[in-house]
């Protein structure tokens, strides 16, 4: 090779690497690279930091309800510079960046936000290295009355030790950015939800919990893997729960234990209030985000519906423009085609 075409060479190396540089720091990176390289994205990538937003989906289902492509577009529209990975069991396992760009493309309302990741939920890799493994390992899905729900609590665990960052069921609409960190939500006065907290990677408190959710496992009622397992654990390691007072924050040992208002300022028993018309919409000011309780609308399967001017209408329309737009014009939100 002749000196010429090797510092050409080496100038083209330098031109590239730049431009990937800087696309990465615009979280464009997926969108580029393609062209460039064969290479797998992964989960220590794009959550290493302990600044991204993760949710899972641990049924095979891939055309998913509006609701949860809601919660996922409307945490990465006002998070822009924070990675958002959403986990599912259904997704195929993808091993280069041009398959990832594939499968977001098959999502088109998600398709359009450059900081949104997916990947497959495996969960024997996932599990590997904590104490969730052998339960996992022994466990028998079929005679599992709850499995959907409990493999998600199992999950969510693993990868906020793992991980770190902020997680959130895919039944939350995200209004403003959380600014907090090492954090527990009351869904009620003196109990924690596991539908959305935070921490950095490999704390003491979602160890614990790993710990006891294989210890005390009860998989046949529902929410002792997940809002009670939390609320035990924080009880019997932390503090003893003080009521709120009024719209404060409080400090459970070394974490924040916030206001049932921050995400639950419509508490559960009162779900269908999303689904009906309101005089005036209430401004949700004290309010980082809100929980539509899926789980309690599991009879009725209440959706929103475009110009009913509902509560969720407003929502939509207001944090998750893509979906709603989507679902007006009755486009398809996923397309079997592109994979």
């Amino acid at each position: 090779m002749s000196t010429k075409v090797k510092i050409l060479s080496i100038l083209l190396c330098l031109a590239v690497s730049g431009f990937v540089y800087k696309a990465a720091n615009r979280k464009t990176v997926v969108k580029f690279i393609p062209f460039l390289f064969d290479t797998k994205i992964t989960p220590d990538d794009v959550l290493s930091p302990g600044n991204g937003i993760f949710f899972i989906e641990t049924t095979d289902r891939m055309d998913l309800p509006s609701l949860v492509l809601c919660a996922v577009e409307s945490a990465a529209r006002i998070n822009p510079k924070k990675p958002v990975a959403f986990f599912m069991k259904g997704l195929p396992d993808i091993n280069s960046v041009e398959e990832h760009t594939l499968a977001l493309n098959s999502f088109p309302t998600l398709a359009t936000y450059n900081n949104i990741y997916l990947f497959p939920l495996r969960m024997e890799n996932l599990l590997t290295d904590t104490p969730l493994l052998p339960w996992y390992d022994k466990v028998n899905p079929k005679n599992e009355i709850h499995w959907s729900h409990v493999s998600s609590d199992a999950s969510r665990l693993a990868l906020m030790y793992k991980y770190g960052g902020l997680y959130m069921d895919t039944d939350i609409i995200s209004l403003k950015p959380v600014p907090e960190r090492n954090f527990l939500v009351a869904e009620s006065s003196r109990i924690s939800s596991n539908g959305v907290f935070g921490f950095d990677s490999h704390r003491d408190f979602t160890w614990t919990c790993m710990e006891d959710f294989v210890k005390n496992y009860n998989g046949a009622i529902w929410g002792h893997q997940g809002p009670a397992l939390f609320t035990r654990v924080l009880k019997k390691f932390y503090c003893d729960i003080p009521p709120f007072k009024g719209d404060e924050d409080l400090k459970c040992g070394n974490i924040s234990f916030l206001n049932p208002r921050r995400f639950y300022p419509i508490e559960c028993q009162y779900w269908m209030k999303f689904f009906q018309v309101w005089k005036a919409i209430p401004t949700f000011n004290e309010s980082y985000a809100l929980h539509l309780f899926n789980y309690a609308n599991r009879a009725e399967r209440r959706v929103m519906v475009p110009g009913s001017n509902t509560l969720v209408e407003h929502l939509y329309i207001q944090n998750c423009p893509a979906t709603y737009q989507a679902v007006k014009e009755k486009k398809s939100t996923h397309l079997t085609n592109v994979l």
